[in-house]
């Protein structure tokens, strides 16, 4: 075992081994002083974290980004735009593969359905939630009572605040907190570097470490019709980060699973990440091959294709911890102990309970599992035609009931996240969805097997891809106008449309709400468990670090520093220079081409300007795009990866190999000041306000 897996393994036995010092996702209600005034001596101002935690966004269910000036601008990654790029593009303009820069205000593009949230408080409702539940009741009817009183208190915030209202769970039930935001839809394009700047190596180098690549895309947010005029943002650092120097990162991890019992691990290591897995490979394939047959299929391709890399290698790294016998060995026996001392405790019958109802509830969610993936999950029918017309389906349901007994999606609360998604005028391609449809429809027919009575009411007498085109080639829902009416008639008018992708989605409801039901039951089985099981950790062992992510604004700290690897010290940041090398060592071939620019640019760039750096910051996905910065507040880097060593951190923290990657800050001036022609930016960014005027 490497000593990246021992370290894994020893921190998997919980408190038998000491914490990790940089460790946590933390609440920006609950920050960890004490532990960082221990480490790095530095204490954490009230006023510095509600700077921080107002300064950053959470970009649709993308990632992270941030506000870096009091005119509105907002930094993310390519990765985390790509959505919006490939929707303003087209085959003769590909914003995605070859940048855009607005020189002049009036040249900046309004994106098609981007979504900005800036978190602007957070309150605990735990107490009001649990009340609501009453004593005794079984896993359905406690999640609709959970679901009605969630309905209540955001609706209730709503109307009182005029902020987007979330109620999220945390500790997987022990704790819930309401989160109100800010909500931005008038987001407008500034700058993209181009694909090959933002991902230089492709997925050879994805996830690996040295890096060079300019993982950035800029925003700006308009109100009224105007740049948005904000007191918070993040003043920017022209030096980026220095060695060895404590940095944080303000994001939105998006789900980890530290806080699992053995059974629920169990689950993952033996269903659902190889179910993942295969499927991911399998689109893989699906989309390499199509995108090789033209420049067009690639570009309509990009952003899934991407997407599909980026999710194997992370599944990929999951399983190979979950499957480390060493790492399941320590978790196993970190929860026998814990067991033991609840043995001897009068209260602690009750958690130990609640360690059986999550085992029985894990075997329960197993049986269900393919069939909840492959229909309520919709992996059997991978298509935004799909997707569109069950929403118009489920809208007329939903809608004429009372908002606490509705599915969430579908609450008073989200209803303009809804219809903003529902009314987008993005492209949709008539041959993807052909080729996407088809090969999820193959998949649905060999996961469930042929003779299943669903996959032959699916399939309609047609084999899977002579189905999926005629579905594709029939339906009307890929017209904005269609579907604005059809959402306004409700259901009858969705009923009498006939349209077969709505009626495809139909057929298939009922069986599908079942799982969802069943499923929802078994959720809050586990979650009532697991909140009895942190009460009693708590009682034992104190205050708990933090809860699992959540996708949710959390709080990470680190030092910036390189590590060692194979008897060899990696660096703790790459230069300019690093990024020509790199080109040449492959000559210039494919994908460690020198980006469109970049070539003849060589002789006016100070080659030894930080471009990317590593940290022991606690990061995982969701994390794209979130601010780096000092202890100053100011904007260092931009978290744009991790390492392969981090792709274990959604069960376990490390500090000997792991490390997250942030594109530097002063490795984006230089960039943009040489490469780009983008000096007014460069202003921006350095002075925090757009220069009017000539």
């Amino acid at each position: 075992m490497n000593p990246a897996r021992l370290a894994l393994a020893a921190l998997a036995l919980g408190s038998l081994a000491p914490a990790r010092a940089d460790e946590g996702m933390w609440l920006f209600t609950a920050p960890p002083r004490e532990k960082i005034r221990a480490a790095y001596g530095f204490e954490l101002d009230a006023a510095w974290l509600d700077h921080l935690m107002k300064s950053s966004v959470r970009v649709d269910d993308e990632g992270t980004g941030a506000f870096v000036s009091g005119d509105g601008l907002v930094i993310t990654n390519q990765h985390v735009g790509l959505d919006s790029l490939q929707k303003l593009s087209n085959a003769q303009t590909d914003y995605a593969s070859n940048g855009f820069y607005a020189a002049n205000p009036a040249d900046e593009i309004k994106c098609v359905d981007l979504e900005l949230d800036a978190l602007q408080s957070i309150e605990d409702v735990t107490a009001r939630v649990n009340a609501a539940v009453p004593a005794g009741a079984g896993g359905e009817d406690a999640a609709k009572a959970r679901r009605r009183v969630t309905a209540e208190i955001e609706k209730e915030s709503h109307d009182r605040t005029g902020l987007h209202s979330e109620v999220v769970t945390l500790y997987q039930g022990g704790a819930y907190h309401l989160y109100r935001y800010r909500r931005y839809t008038d987001v407008r394009l500034v700058f993209s570097p181009g694909q090959q700047a933002a991902y230089f190596g492709g997925d050879p180098d994805n996830f690996e470490y040295p890096r060079y690549d300019l993982d950035i895309c800029l925003f700006r947010v308009y109100e009224d019709g105007r740049p948005l005029h904000t007191e918070h943002y993040l003043k920017w650092s022209s030096r980026g980060a220095r060695d060895g120097e404590l940095v944080f990162v303000s994001g939105n991890p998006g789900t980890t699973d530290r806080l699992l019992t053995v059974a629920q691990l169990e689950f993952r290591r033996d269903v659902s990440c190889p179910y993942s897995l295969a499927r991911l490979n399998r689109r893989e394939v699906l989309l390499m091959a199509w995108s090789a047959r033209s420049f067009e299929n690639a570009r309509r391709a990009q952003e899934g294709l991407l997407y599909v890399q980026n999710s194997r290698k992370v599944y990929g790294g999951m399983l190979a911890g979950l499957q480390d016998p060493g790492f399941m060995s320590a978790k196993r026996t970190a929860e026998e102990r814990f067991r033991r001392q609840l043995a001897t405790r009068p209260d602690g019958a009750g958690a130990l309970a609640a360690f059986k109802r999550i085992e029985e509830a894990e075997r329960a969610i197993a049986r269900d599992y393919l069939r909840y993936r492959i229909l309520e999950n919709a992996d059997g029918f991978a298509a935004d035609s799909f997707a569109i017309a069950r929403k118009l389906l489920r809208s007329g349901d939903e809608r004429p009931k009372p908002d606490g007994e509705r599915l969430s999606e579908y609450s008073d609360a989200q209803r303009d996240s809804l219809e903003l998604d529902l009314f987008s005028d993005k492209p949709i391609y008539a041959d993807l969805e052909t080729l996407s449809l088809g090969d999820s429809l193959t998949h649905l027919t060999g996961r469930l097997g042929y003779d299943d009575p669903t996959v032959q009411a699916v399939l309609a007498g047609r084999a899977p891809q002579a189905r999926a085109a005629e579905l594709v080639r029939a339906t009307k829902v890929r017209d904005v106008a269609f579907r604005r009416q059809l959402y306004v008639g409700g259901a009858p008018a969705v009923l009498a449309a006939h349209d077969p992708m709505i009626e495809l989605a139909r057929l298939v409801d009922a069986e599908s709400r079942a799982l969802r039901r069943a499923r929802d039951a078994e959720d809050e089985v586990e979650q009532e468990a697991q909140a009895s099981i942190g009460r009693a950790r708590f009682a034992i062992e104190g205050a708990s670090t933090y809860p699992d992510a959540t996708f949710t604004l959390r709080l990470s700290y680190g030092a910036v520093r390189g590590y060692e690897e194979d008897g060899a010290a990696v660096p703790f940041m790459t230069t300019l220079a690093g990024l020509y090398r790199r080109s040449e060592e492959h000559a210039n071939r494919e994908p460690f081409d020198l980006p469109p620019g970049w070539a003849g640019k060589k002789q006016a760039l100070d080659l030894g300007t930080q471009l990317n750096f590593v940290s022991t910051c606690d990061t995982v996905g969701g994390n794209s795009g979130s601010p780096t910065v000092n202890t100053r507040g100011d904007f260092v880097g931009i978290i744009f990866d991790g390492n392969i060593q981090s792709l274990t951190e959604d069960q376990a923290y490390d500090d000997v190999q792991s490390r997250s990657l942030s594109v530097s800050s002063a490795g984006i001036i230089e960039a943009l000041r040489k490469v780009y022609g983008a000096s007014s930016l460069a202003d921006e960014l350095v002075s925090g306000h757009r220069r009017v005027g000539p």
